[in-house]
């Protein structure tokens, strides 16, 4: 069975978290348009999908540097080693994509791995924001370069307190 819960986060606005056989699987952000629907999902608050909101809030507000939930992506083998790599990296830092493509055995794979962080489907939790060009610049972000840069702001000046 496939359970979907939406809320209203700081920062992110409403999100849609998804689970699926106990792990989740999407993270949806509302961004510049609604939600989009998801008929095959019933909407309950499971204590999956609480906790995912609650820790969600938690890394929002500062307070919590990694996420401790089961995900389950759907992708190619070769997207689901970028989004593992993409856990690697460490809050408040930032990796370049040719970097990511190096550590995934694939150093010509750049534009690949710009690919799989366009589809990540559990942004944020997996940290395709922390993924930016070799020059410095944002690149691309689902939810929007205005987001990208709030989360990496955010990410900075709490591992700064830390």
């Amino acid at each position: 069975m496939t359970y979907a819960l939406v809320r209203r986060l700081p920062l992110l606005g409403r999100v849609r978290l998804v689970e699926a056989d106990s792990a989740l699987v999407r993270l949806d952000l509302e961004g510049k348009g609604a939600l989009p629907p998801l008929p095959q999902a019933e909407e309950r608050a499971t204590p999956l999908l609480e906790a995912a909101a609650a820790q969600l809030a938690d890394y929002l507000a500062g307070a919590r540097r990694a996420f401790d939930l089961p995900l389950a992506p759907k992708g190619t083998d070769f997207q689901k080693k970028v989004w593992r790599a993409l856990l690697a990296i460490p809050y408040g830092e930032t990796r370049a994509y040719k970097a990511i493509a190096a550590a995934v055995g694939s150093p010509r794979a750049c534009r690949a791995v710009g690919l799989a962080n366009n589809r990540n489907p559990i942004a944020v939790i997996i940290p395709c924001h922390r993924v930016i060009g070799a020059d410095g610049r944002l690149g691309g972000y689902g939810g929007g370069l205005e987001l990208k840069a709030a989360l990496l702001r955010l990410e900075q000046e709490a591992a700064g307190r830390g």
